[in-house]
């Protein structure tokens, strides 16, 4: 398509960097754009998926100014992956790459990442007061508390949430659609920002479709029903879109993208968040 042509061309330079696992050893905090309008914020949220879990490459630390992520301590800093911190085991997923894209077109511009998914928490953790014991944390509250941080030098563009994998069973799926679009509707109120763009991930084929103990493959049908949750709520919620993760890869555990198949999630973010900019905005 068009608009994914345009934006993939951001990412030729770094394309060519031979490719080895490592992480920056170096942060280089730096002062965000004076005027608000010209920092552009984005919100990450979700699971291990948003957090990434790839292996990082060289092409993941090359630096770009017009890309700063707001780091554990509340500052800004040029934005390599890891980009999400919430556990050791963070990597490579699909924020820088999106980050990227989104800054590309208009060079006046600098976009803010706000990392705050936190791996194997449930959507039912992404409710105010909710307490996950995964990593002793409050999901929703910080996300929100560091949403704020981020507000005071930049202007909020959009939301990205990608998770699931814990919510695709019998149970839980049934009630996904709902919760999911309960929480988009409690951030735009808390964020004030009721019209904010919001573009959610579904699952790919290697969560539908997972070996037994056998070896024999068994389709999960819940993630099947979380997918269509994901998908039935364009047709509910206003300035919302959604990705497939058709063609994507694991590392080798059925859970988690790889590295490559991060960054192309990265990239369809960045289209489908362009998609609902250039739409007319309205409440619903």
């Amino acid at each position: 398509m068009p608009l994914l042509s345009l934006l993939l061309l951001a990412l030729l330079p770094a394309a060519g960097l031979r490719a080895q696992v490592l992480k920056p050893r170096l942060r280089q905090v730096i002062n965000p754009p004076v005027r608000k309008e010209k920092f552009q914020l984005y919100l990450l949220i979700g699971q291990s998926n948003m957090a990434g879990r790839g292996a990082v490459e060289a092409q993941d630390t090359v630096p770009n100014r017009h890309v700063l992520r707001l780091n554990p301590a509340g500052q800004w800093e040029i934005a390599k992956d890891p980009i999400h911190f919430d556990k050791t085991v963070a990597g490579v997923g699909p924020g820088l790459t999106f980050g990227r894209l989104m800054a590309a077109p208009d060079t006046s511009l600098t976009i803010g990442l706000i990392p705050c998914a936190v791996g194997g928490s449930g959507i039912d953790a992404w409710t105010p007061g909710a307490y996950f014991e995964g990593t002793k944390t409050h999901p929703y509250d910080d996300a929100l508390a560091r949403a704020k941080t981020a507000l005071q030098a930049g202007t909020l563009a959009g939301i990205i949430w990608h998770q699931g994998e814990t919510d695709s069973t019998p149970e839980k799926s049934a009630s996904y659609q709902s919760k999911l679009q309960a929480l988009i509707g409690r951030l735009r109120a808390d964020l004030q920002a009721p019209s904010v763009p919001f573009v959610a991930g579904q699952l790919p084929a290697y969560q539908i479709n997972k070996p037994r103990a056998d070896g024999q493959a068994q389709v999960n049908e819940s993630a099947v029903r979380l997918n269509e949750a994901v998908a039935g709520l364009a047709k509910q919620v206003a300035q919302y879109g959604y990705v497939t993760a058709e063609g994507t890869t694991d590392i080798g555990d059925h859970t988690h993208f790889n590295a490559v198949s991060a960054r192309l999630m990265g990239q369809r973010y960045a289209v489908a968040m362009k998609q609902l900019q250039l739409k007319p905005k309205r409440k619903k």
